[in-house]
């Protein structure tokens, strides 16, 4: 995003430019003046300047008496190949803010600021703005700053049409409020926050079925209404970023451990936070899987632990709380916007059991 340097124009018939090599620094530019409005709204106080320089420049707030660091990076992964294939640019910037800043979030951390990786073989404007919208839009829900990025365009390193994200999000917590999970014990209660759908995970296992859908004598409508939506509404939602109704949760109660559904599901998300002496039991009926989960077990025949491993199932963040704080977790949770509900207990592990065990 700091592209900046015009294209030459050619001297004589026989000099080559960097457009003449597949580069177009002007769209760069361009892309360039096309967010700034954008990554403008992301703004914090502690930012001292943002895109434009060769580095953005973030002071740590004096009201952090032990600041520790947390950061995160991560990607869309191949949800981007349908984002490609239904031209539907406008989210996968939510999911690129959403799969870092609810990461550093688990630990305790408040998300200070966000840089994002744009490459493409062919920069399109007009799609890469609705990308970069979509980051700023995702930043402006985790209340960090958009302050700088880099845009590479790389010819025949990329289809054409195609481009590819990774993002990187820093925040900060007082060493003393660092959540690591390591007081939860048996009695605890687990609590589960709605998702929006899959988020950015199992897309190549949606990929699959979709494949598989469309080679067989059913053919694949995105269009197809499921639960009163289109299908490709359903598959493409982006990821929920729960920054804002967690920290306010945080400074209300003690929460004990958290844990982003990512890649690998709840079967394998949820011990990352869990003593190795406790089980989180949960019960699968205790919340509302969407149609879309429903509808991918079935196309695909997957096997419900199989489901668990692979996909969120319609939980995309899990916390754990004292049992004496479930009810007013639950109340507030639900008062900002979420969808929270109790989904399990903590109990004492059994030998050498897995420690997520869905019944």
């Amino acid at each position: 995003m700091n592209n900046t340097t015009k294209t030459p124009t050619s001297v004589n018939s026989g000099s080559l430019t960097y457009r003449d090599a597949g580069v177009d620094m002007d769209a760069g530019d361009r892309l360039v003046e096309n967010i700034k409005p954008f990554a403008k709204r992301t703004m914090r106080p502690e930012v001292l300047n943002g895109i434009g320089g060769f580095g953005a420049l973030v002071e740590i707030s004096k009201k952090y008496r032990e600041p520790v660091l947390v950061s995160g990076t991560d990607g869309v992964g191949t949800k981007l190949k349908l984002a490609f294939e239904w031209n539907r640019h406008d989210t996968v910037g939510i999911d690129l803010v959403g799969m870092s800043v609810n990461d550093i979030l688990v630990q305790g951390a408040e998300p200070l600021f966000f840089l994002d990786y744009f490459a493409c073989g062919k920069l399109d404007v007009e799609a890469a703005t609705e990308v970069i919208k979509g980051i700023a839009f995702g930043c402006e829900q985790a209340g960090c700053a958009l302050i700088g990025g880099e845009t590479a365009e790389m010819p025949g390193m990329y289809p054409v049409g195609e481009y590819d994200l990774a993002g990187f999000a820093v925040g900060v917590v007082e060493k003393a409020d660092i959540i690591s999970g390591t007081n939860i014990k048996a009695g605890d209660v687990v609590i589960g926050l709605a998702s929006n759908g899959a988020h950015s995970n199992g897309y190549s296992l949606i990929r699959k079925i979709i494949a598989n859908k469309m080679t067989s004598t059913h053919s694949f409508d995105p269009d197809q209404k499921l639960d009163g939506r289109p299908l490709a509404d359903l598959i493409m939602a982006p990821t929920r970023i729960y920054v804002k109704p967690l920290l306010a949760l945080m400074k209300m109660l003690t929460v004990k451990g958290m844990a982003h559904i990512t890649g690998g599901g709840l079967l394998e998300n949820v011990p990352r936070v869990l003593p190795e002496n406790v089980v989180a039991q949960l019960d699968g009926k205790a919340w509302h899987t969407p149609a879309l989960f429903d509808w991918l077990r079935e196309m695909g025949n997957v096997a419900p632990q199989e489901m668990y491993r692979t996909f969120n199932c319609g939980i995309g963040m899990v916390v754990v709380v004292d049992k004496n704080d479930a009810d007013a977790a639950i109340a507030q949770l639900n008062a900002s916007g979420e969808r929270a509900t109790v989904i399990g207990t903590i109990r004492a592990r059994l030998g050498t059991e897995a420690q997520t065990q869905v019944s």
